[in-house]
C-alpha cells in the first residue's frame, strides 16, 4: 500500500464520510442491526453513533492503519464494544455462521473482488443473518451512466479504487442473498454520477 494509499485515502475518506447531510442515511442503514456484527470498510468509524442498542459486539474489518488510527476517539468512546478483526473484505478471519448481521456503508466500491468479499460475508452469517448496506454504483439513467463511466478512471485513482459503475444490488443477489428491503435514490446535494445510493437489507440463506 503506497503513501498516498494509506495517509490520504484515508483522510479524504474520513472528510467526505463526516459529512452531516450523511448521517440520516447512516442512521437508516444502521437501524436493525442487532447481535455480533461484521462492519466491513470500517473507515474512521462514522457509523459508531448509529450503532442501535440491540448490537453486542463489532468486529471492524478495516485495511488502513492509518484510518484505524483515525477512527480511535469514536471506537473508545464507543458504548459497544469494537475490535479490530481484519484488514480484507475477501478474506474474513471468522468462523462459519459466527455473525448475526453485516453492515458495509460506501464500501463495495474499492473492494477489489466484490464478489469474493460477499461470498465472504454469507459465509460469517448465521443462516438467516442480515446484510445490510448503504453503497453507491451505477445510476439508472443512461446520461448520468455516460459520465460515470467518463470518469470512473479519475475516481479509481484518487479515492483508492472506488468504482462508480458497479451495479450493487445485482452482486448482492448473485452472492445468493435475498433483498428483503431496497430504496434507490440521488443523494441531496451531490452529484449524480457519485451519489447515485443503494440503501438495503439482504438475508442470508441457509
Amino acid at each position: 500500500m503506497g503513501w498516498y494509499q494509506e495517509h490520504v485515502v484515508p483522510r479524504l475518506v474520513d472528510t467526505v464520510g463526516g459529512m452531516a447531510q450523511g448521517d440520516p442515511y447512516r442512521e437508516r442503514v444502521c437501524a436493525g442491526l442487532a447481535g455480533d456484527v461484521v462492519e466491513i470498510g470500517f473507515g474512521s468509524g462514522h457509523n459508531v453513533p448509529f450503532y442501535p442498542s440491540s448490537v453486542r459486539s463489532v468486529a471492524a474489518v478495516e485495511p488502513s492503519d492509518f484510518g484505524w488510527r483515525l477512527a480511535h476517539e469514536r471506537v473508545i468512546g464507543s458504548r459497544v464494544p469494537i475490535r479490530r478483526a481484519g484488514l480484507d473484505g475477501q478474506h474474513l478471519p471468522m468462523p462459519d455462521g459466527s455473525a448475526d448481521a453485516v453492515l458495509s456503508t460506501w464500501s463495495m466500491c474499492t473492494i477489489p473482488d466484490l464478489d469474493a468479499a460477499l461470498a465472504e460475508c454469507r459465509r460469517v452469517l448465521r443462516p438467516g443473518g442480515t446484510l445490510h448496506f448503504l453503497e453507491h454504483g451505477l445510476a439508472p439513467e443512461e446520461p448520468v451512466r455516460r459520465w460515470q463511466r467518463r470518469l470512473e478512471p479519475l475516481q479509481k485513482r484518487v479515492f483508492g479504487g472506488c468504482h462508480l459503475t458497479r451495479r450493487i444490488p445485482d452482486h448482492i443477489t448473485a452472492a445468493g442473498f435475498a433483498l428483503v428491503e431496497l430504496d434507490a435514490f440521488y443523494e441531496d446535494g451531490a452529484p449524480r454520477w457519485l451519489a447515485a445510493d443503494f440503501l438495503g437489507v439482504a438475508l442470508s440463506g441457509p
